[in-house]
């Protein structure tokens, strides 16, 4: 039976993933010792998922282990062997704000882990195809020196500027730039995984996405932001602004729609090929445009605090040209809005978020 492996299979990505290709009629190894709840405590736990798709796929099986643990991983490759046609690489450390905490634990998730899997797919299933979930924040702080203009709800890039139309293409440079210890750590994994494919001749795929959401994203204030926006409008919680007056803007992905791209790669692989992935110019807001979006769908007002300062190597603007992408799979294409994202997000969590403040 053909076998896909997949790392922080309880995450937001992972869990899409784990049922994207369990309906495709895939059996499916999951990687996930939900780590999350040790970086950002028990609401941001992924165990409510884990059992979730346990009870719901006979073909999903989840590994409690530690990707930077390489007899442990190895051991899983080592059982499945060829039968893994494909690795989907999503487990990570995220936030920016904790990985200065602790700089070790970042980078050992983010870039040793990487290489872990790495290493593993090419000793025991080198064809397989390997795709790994990077970030525009290699990219560091380079799209903050974009000439912007200050609109009323949001930031915007100057209309006569190349990237107005279609958003930041994958050939802005990686250097010069402050990364965030985060940051630096994802382009450590991010050159690693090009690497495998050029010079291992590895069928390897790098997305660097903008923010990714959906209504699995166990969201919390430091990772999270459209999940964790509704919540706290949902629950009546204050929700913190950092910096850019709240005017910074975001494209969002859908995960479904980030899982399909994924679907479209593994069926024609590519080798170290990366590419800058999310919501472009179809589905992006402002955190002011987020905050009155979600005001409306939830029918609450929100209480917010604005903090002057903003989030080290925090983007003033960002929209993913994805043309490239599609170039090389023009059958993708993306269907989730902001606003059909927020309502789903509301509508599948509401319940279990009140239930959840209720009890504590």
């Amino acid at each position: 039976m053909k076998t896909v492996l997949i790392t922080g299979s309880a995450g937001l990505i992972g869990s899409e993933s784990v049922r994207f290709f369990c309906v495709k009629g895939f059996k499916v190894l999951g990687i996930d010792n939900d780590m999350r709840k040790y970086f950002f405590g028990q609401e941001a736990s992924t165990q409510w998922m884990q059992k979730e798709l346990q009870s719901s796929y006979k073909t999903f099986e989840n590994y409690n282990v530690d990707i930077r643990d390489f007899a442990a991983v190895s051991q899983i490759f080592r059982k499945n062997k060829s039968a893994i046609v494909l690795v989907v690489h999503t487990a990570a450390q995220p936030s920016h704000d904790w990985a200065a905490r602790e700089p070790f634990t970042d980078f050992s998730v983010n870039a040793t882990g990487t290489l872990n899997l790495l290493e593993a797919t090419r000793q025991f299933c080198p064809d397989a195809a390997f795709i790994f979930t990077s970030t525009n924040k290699v990219y560091g702080d380079t799209p903050n020196r974009l000439p912007f203009q200050e609109l009323v709800t949001r930031w915007e890039i100057n209309q006569t500027h190349p990237y107005y139309k279609n958003g930041i293409d994958e050939t802005m440079s990686l250097d010069q730039s402050k990364h965030s210890i985060f940051g630096a750590s994802k382009v450590a994994a991010d050159v690693m995984v090009q690497e495998y494919g050029r010079y291992f001749g590895m069928k390897t795929g790098i997305f660097r996405g903008g923010c990714l959401t959906g209504p699995s994203h166990s969201g919390t204030e430091l990772h999270g932001f459209l999940a964790y926006l509704m919540k706290c409008a949902v629950i009546k919680k204050e929700y913190r602004i950092y910096g850019y007056k709240g005017k910074q803007v975001r494209d969002n992905i859908h995960s479904f729609d980030l899982v399909n791209a994924f679907w479209h790669f593994y069926q024609s692989p590519r080798n170290g090929e990366a590419y800058n992935i999310g919501g472009s110019r179809f589905s992006n807001c402002s955190m002011l445009e987020a905050i009155k979006k979600c005001e409306e769908i939830s029918g609450n007002k929100m209480k917010t605090t604005y903090i002057e300062t903003n989030r080290i190597g925090d983007h003033i603007w960002w929209i993913s040209d994805v043309s490239k992408f599609k170039l090389h799979y023009p059958d993708w294409s993306l269907t989730k809005t902001i606003g059909d994202i927020l309502f789903e997000i509301f509508s599948i969590n509401k319940n279990r978020w009140i239930k959840e403040t209720n009890n504590t």
